[in-house]
């Protein structure tokens, strides 16, 4: 249709069209729950753009009428991508788990800066385990997802980066208020730096009704002028404590901008950091070399050139760095596993290789722990090749023989032989070790 005649009823459903796909990039990122302020001005927006659509008069015209009918389906598919990302089931759960911290935080951290006890190493378990437990929390690649697990994992590290900066690395002790009379004036503001410390965790937290980032910031910035205001005399003690105290102000002020540097940077996208990307680097050629050993005619001959790269590759994830982020240290734990599975699978191989050369008299415990071993060597080998969910019935049968060969080797009786006692205990380890990979290769975990 030439678009200087395009109907006028046409041309006004594009404008429509074109300010709802305006929108879909702040519906698809969409981090929040329902009763976010963002959630409920992109719902009246999208809302707003279907009685819009409706009031668009088709005069009995099925052109007309089918793009009308497009506009509205469109912009319902977003309103109802809006509902599901502010309502996913493990959105929800991030949300419960950083319940969960704040309820710590009001406990342990607010009593503390209202001139409570110490910081307990209950708090640093708790703060511990919830991070952890929010690493574990599955995106399915959803953006939203990874968003909302980036911000809350964000927020509840920078209150455990600030606890630890505090407990471990105090300012140098107050200077006498007799050497100068600046003195005073910075232990005053090394006393209000203290309160704004506790201040910032619980706004972090969300614990704090009465303050707004934005004017602790003033805050802080008022104090840093306030010191920097001061005159010193060329003294250099007092010169090096304010500094100590400017620094400290300085290291709060960063945490100010955490939210909008998470969505300016795109910091939440793992996918192009530079420590996962050499963790990807090392579980490719890890997996090179696991196709190569599991499809080789003869793979007693790569064994040792293969085991030398593989350690080479765990030296590689040592060196990686995890800056500060539980999900790239979680992501570098599995790579580790990955590879170091696969070097006791060899190291078992050769082991058995080895056996068959010596022909000897032994213990039919011993020889009984052998015969398992030999076992899980060939389900090591299945499991190192599965690549599926734990629904799957190959992740069941697996599981299975597992089971079955633990069974086996808790029916060895050693007889009191100390070298059929280890053997048995060295061996169910293992195979509880490939339980565990077998567990952790399923989980569906994402960074």
């Amino acid at each position: 249709m030439d678009m200087g005649n395009q109907h006028p009823s046409i041309s006004r459903l594009q404008e429509i069209q074109k300010e709802v796909k305006s929108v879909e990039p702040q519906v698809t990122g969409f981090s929040g729950l329902s009763d976010d302020k963002n959630y409920k001005k992109l719902e009246r927006i999208l809302t707003k753009q279907l009685f819009e659509i409706d009031s668009v008069d088709t005069e009995g015209r099925g052109d007309i009428q089918q793009a009308r009918k497009r506009a509205a389906q469109e912009t319902e598919r977003l309103l109802k991508e809006l509902e599901q990302n502010a309502n996913h089931p493990h959105r929800l759960e991030i949300q419960n788990i950083f319940k969960e911290a704040q309820a710590l935080v009001r406990e342990k951290i607010v009593p503390f800066y209202s001139g409570g006890s110490s910081v307990t190493d209950e708090f640093e378990e708790g703060i511990q385990d919830i991070i952890l437990r929010l690493t574990h929390v599955k995106t399915g690649g959803k953006v939203s997802l990874r968003k909302a697990r980036y911000h809350t994992l964000t927020r509840i590290c920078a209150v455990q980066e600030i606890m630890e900066d505090c407990v471990k690395k105090q300012p140098s002790l107050p200077l006498s208020e007799d050497a100068h009379p600046s003195v005073a004036k910075i232990n005053a503001v090394m006393c209000e730096v203290n309160k704004a410390r506790g201040t910032l965790i619980a706004l972090l937290m969300g614990v704090h009704s009465n303050e707004t980032f934005r004017h602790l910031s003033c805050v802080l910035s008022g104090m840093i002028a306030d010191l920097d205001a001061l005159d010193v005399c060329g003294r250099t003690e007092i010169r090096n404590y304010r500094r100590e105290v400017v620094e400290d102000i300085n290291k709060l002020l960063k945490y100010l901008d955490l939210e909008e540097e998470a969505d300016t940077t795109y910091a939440f996208d793992l996918g192009q950091n530079h420590s996962i990307l050499k963790i990807e680097k090392v579980l490719k050629r890890m997996r090179e070399i696991k196709n190569e050993l599991l499809q080789a005619p003869n793979p007693l001959e790569l064994y040792l050139s293969c085991k030398t790269e593989l350690q080479g590759l765990i030296g590689q994830l040592d060196e990686v760095s995890v800056e500060k982020n539980p999900c790239i240290r979680e992501a570098r734990r599995r790579a580790v596993i990955e590879v170091q599975t696969l070097i006791t699978y060899v190291d078992l191989k050769e082991a058995l290789e080895k056996r068959k050369l010596f022909v000897c008299e032994e213990h039919p415990s011993h020889r009984a722990v052998w015969d398992v071993l030999g076992h899980l060597s060939e389900i090591q080998g299945e499991v190192l090749s599965f690549d599926g969910k734990r629904t799957d019935k190959n992740y069941i049968r697996l599981e299975e023989l597992l089971t079955k060969q633990l069974l086996a080797l808790d029916a060895v009786d050693p007889q009191g032989e100390e070298r059929c006692k280890a053997a048995r205990k060295q061996a169910v380890k293992l195979a509880q070790n490939i339980l565990s990979y077998l567990d952790l290769k399923s989980d569906e975990w994402e960074y």
